[in-house]
């Protein structure tokens, strides 16, 4: 058996892994356009904000430990046209420009996404960044610890927008987020829990510039400001994070299905509607466990979870994907929130009839120091209670809490059910009845 993988990082790589454990004689192929493999865009904005200084750690394992493997990593290869029917990938060496044909069984598509740059004048001047690679990385790591380099100017208030927002507070930035939609992290959270975000980035001394968009950015050699309808401000650094785009053009003929951003549409054993090609990762959707219905979330659990079971299906097994929850965590400063299932609108735009409660309590026990307020919101079924999502804030102990609820939602409990839940008490660590459990017994 020939198996093909378009791409090496963490959908990738997954698969590719599992398939080797599961087909000991296949051929397994690799390519991957980049130099690096195996890498974790996530820890990034940690990395330029100096959490840790080693870049390699974002880098698991090398073409090396493939190899001893028997599986072939073939770096600085792009991907330029799949042909479905002759079950052949057209491949090219970007370093000597050779093109060749690499024939499969079974491919995987697993290319990935490449950040958003909207057509703003001045994104070729000095010191305007993107950060999705290691290069992007390494390189704003480098500008930020400039000392000449005092306003930052962030334009998208995604994770990365508020990932990196924390981290140039940290080095001692002025900095500026500016967001066109009406609040933060819209797709993620919801307003309840996106004001608190706001309010910590203001304390913190972000100005945070909402329902704005930016027209232009300007400087002579290197920016010097960031240009929006409402005025002009001063940056000698900006980042823009204004989403991302599954790398899928080069399918543009093969007529996969895809959604209108590009994603590729997969079912749950990771197979398209061509057959033999999977896909996984940032460049495909994933089934949401409670709709059924495609569901962007380029999430890098969904991608080696997904891609571990495209490995192992390539390979001839029949595993199906439970369905993603778009479980996802982000840290803001002083405050840490998390998210599972559906948000309210989200919940309503896919046609359940459904209800809400929002509830703040108390961490933990109020004679053991460090008590602080944490938020949950739980959006459940009118009639059954049954849990749809949930989102949480706080200070400490938030987004792991929201572990439970991902496990609570995935099971199809009640909100009732979760009011009685024997959940740990201790007083460093909770009250009698933890806040999932009074915000359980809240909702009606």
């Amino acid at each position: 058996m020939k198996i093909v993988i378009i791409g090496a990082e963490a959908a990738g790589m997954s698969a590719a892994a599992k398939a080797r454990r599961a087909a000991p004689d296949a051929e397994i192929d690799v390519y991957e356009m980049s130099r690096v493999i195996s890498f974790g865009a996530c820890g990034l904005p940690y990395f330029v904000g100096g959490e840790f200084d080693n870049p390699d750690y974002m880098a698991e394992l090398s073409v090396e430990d493939f190899a001893r493997r028997d599986i072939r990593v073939h770096t600085g290869h792009q991907a330029l046209s799949l042909d479905p029917v002759a079950k052949r990938v057209q491949v090219r060496d970007l370093a000597s420009g050779e093109i060749h044909v690499a024939a499969y069984d079974k491919l995987m598509i697993a290319t990935g996404a490449s950040e958003l740059r909207p057509p703003l004048p001045g994104l070729t001047l000095g010191n305007v960044f993107t950060l999705r690679t290691m290069a992007d990385g390494l390189a704003l790591r480098e500008a930020a610890r400039n000392p000449a380099v005092r306003n930052v100017a962030i334009i998208g208030a995604g994770f990365i927008g508020l990932e990196l927002a924390e981290a140039m507070v940290k080095l001692g930035k002025q900095v500026r987020l500016i967001q066109l939609a009406d609040r933060v992290m819209p797709d993620a959270f919801d307003p309840e829990i996106t004001s608190l975000m706001e309010d910590e980035l203001r304390l913190h001394g972000v100005a945070v510039h909402l329902s704005e968009s930016v027209g232009a950015l300007q400087g002579k050699h290197a920016v010097e400001r960031v240009v929006t309808q409402r005025g002009e401000y001063d940056c000698e650094l900006a980042v823009l994070c204004v989403g991302v785009r599954p790398n899928t053009a080069f399918l543009d003929d093969t007529g996969i299905q895809r959604l209108a951003n590009g994603a590729i549409v997969v079912n749950a054993y990771g197979e398209t509607s061509l057959p033999d090609v999977y896909a996984a990762g940032d460049c495909a959707t994933a089934p949401h466990q409670l709709t059924g219905q495609p569901t962007y979330a380029p999430l890098a659990t969904t991608a080696n979870k997904l891609g571990r079971l495209v490995g192992e299906n390539m390979a001839g097994g029949r595993q199906a994907y439970p369905g993603t929850l778009a479980s996802a965590a982000v840290r803001v400063l002083g405050l840490e929130a998390g998210r599972a299932g559906l948000g309210e609108a989200q919940a309503r735009a896919a046609g359940f009839d459904c209800r809400t409660v929002m509830v703040k309590d108390k961490n933990h026990t109020n004679y053991v120091p460090g008590q602080t307020e944490i938020h949950v919101k739980l959006v459940y079924e009118a009639d059954s209670l049954r849990l749809l999502g949930a989102q949480m804030i706080g200070k400490s102990g938030a987004v792991h809490r929201i572990d439970a609820l991902a496990v609570a939602i995935a099971s199809g409990l009640s909100a009732r059910e979760l009011g009685m839940l024997d959940f740990c008490y201790a007083p460093p660590f909770s009250r009698t009845w933890d806040v999932m459990n009074v915000a359980g017994n809240v909702a009606k």
